[in-house]
């Protein structure tokens, strides 16, 4: 018999090209008054804020504009983002980008709901009550921030990224509209979608893994896996920006619900110790993790491999196993993300302490395969 589960998805999803014209409309639906818009500046500079702020002047709808945010949000973006909305009176958040406006966004959000700092509530639903309404726009395929229940903002003093996991800072609405991705850079477009493909590998071997989250992760593995190269080559086409958006909402409605593992674990420290991009480091990092689990997931690596586009009929687990992995790495290379991390900069130095961080970070427990702090060394060394 099937366990129960509990699912938390955005009130409504508008996804195709065109969609973010119809964001005024449904703001004014809820009656909200004026957004706290939160981006980055080179979406500003480039034009993509304009064109989703097109529909609020449209409607009517009143906002202010905080585009400070980091490539890794820091504790600081978020309480300049929130003086700013008590000072505006904001009612609600527009969060436009991929996701670190969206993860600042919901801290944000939290915050205007929610006593105290934002430390307070590092780990599992810590939170009394439900954030700000937020309207995320994902300008990336991607992180899938404006799906999801996660958001990892970087404690500089700590030189730490806090994943904090909670329903309360859900998005209302979430809005993937691939005309917004046509101008995504390609390093940009591969980096974020290695890291839409680890949310659906994670996600399909994670402990918390149930049969909708397998449905929904194995076919974004296929979806991603035969349109990212397409997307960074040839980012002018929409066909194959449609499917990364598609791909990569589908499998952050998966790990939302089923949570990830020590890919993710380990990839935070390298954003909180070098302030590395996330995506990169999850691409990096994901064919040695996943061959540390192959033995504890049963067929799963061969039915990724299927989802990859493999042929691995008659072949034993072992075989297809190594296949899926060799998939994996030859994906990471044509779409020109680094060998490995080395090339980043990351040196022996500060790997144990990188793997006691990894060790107490909010993903390690749903990992098929119990780590110790010895495995996670190990692997940040055959991946430098």
């Amino acid at each position: 018999m099937l366990e129960s589960r509990r699912m938390y998805l955005p009130a409504l999803a508008l996804l195709g090209p065109g969609c973010v014209k119809e964001i005024g409309a449904e703001i004014k639906k809820m009656g909200l008054k004026k957004a706290l818009v939160v981006t980055d500046k080179v979406l500003l500079e480039i034009g993509v804020v304009d064109k989703a702020l097109e529909s609020l002047v449209q409607n009517e709808i009143d906002y202010t504009v905080y585009s400070n945010v980091k490539p890794n949000p820091t504790i600081a973006n978020v309480n300049e983002g929130f003086e700013l909305l008590k000072a505006n009176s904001c009612d609600f958040l527009l969060s436009i980008g991929g996701g670190s406006p969206q993860d600042c966004a919901k801290a944000i959000s939290i915050l205007a709901t929610n006593p105290g700092d934002i430390k307070e509530y590092e780990g599992v639903n810590k939170t009394a009550n439900k954030g700000l309404p937020i309207i995320a726009v994902n300008t990336t395929a991607g992180t899938a921030s404006e799906a999801t229940i996660n958001y990892v903002i970087t404690d500089e003093q700590r030189k730490v990224k806090m994943v904090i996991v909670d329903s309360n800072s859900l998005a209302t609405i979430a809005v993937n509209d691939p005309e917004l991705m046509i101008k995504m850079p390609k390093a940009l477009t591969a980096a974020t979608g290695m890291d839409a493909l680890t949310h659906a590998i994670e996600g399909y071997t994670t402990k918390g893994a149930s049969i909708l989250t397998d449905t929904l992760n194995l076919e974004a593995i296929k979806i991603i896996s035969s349109s990212l190269r397409e997307a960074v080559n040839n980012g002018e086409n929409l066909e194959a920006r449609s499917k990364m958006a598609y791909g990569q909402y589908m499998t952050g409605m998966a790990f939302s619900n089923c949570g990830l593992g020590i890919v993710h674990s380990m990839a935070h420290q390298l954003g909180g110790t070098y302030d590395l991009p996330h995506g990169v480091c999850n691409a990096i990092l994901l064919p040695y993790i996943v061959e540390y689990n192959a033995a504890t997931i049963g067929d799963k690596l061969k039915n990724i491999a299927i989802a990859m586009g493999e042929n691995v009929e008659g072949l034993s687990i072992e075989e297809a196993n190594k296949i899926a992995i060799s998939a994996i790495k030859k994906l990471s290379e044509d779409v020109g993300i680094p060998s490995g991390l080395a090339e980043l900069g990351v040196n022996e130095e500060k790997l144990s302490h990188m793997a006691d961080l990894a060790m107490i970070d909010a993903c390690t427990p749903g990992n098929p395969k119990n780590p110790t702090k010895e495995d996670m060394v190990s692997i940040y060394k055959k991946a430098l």
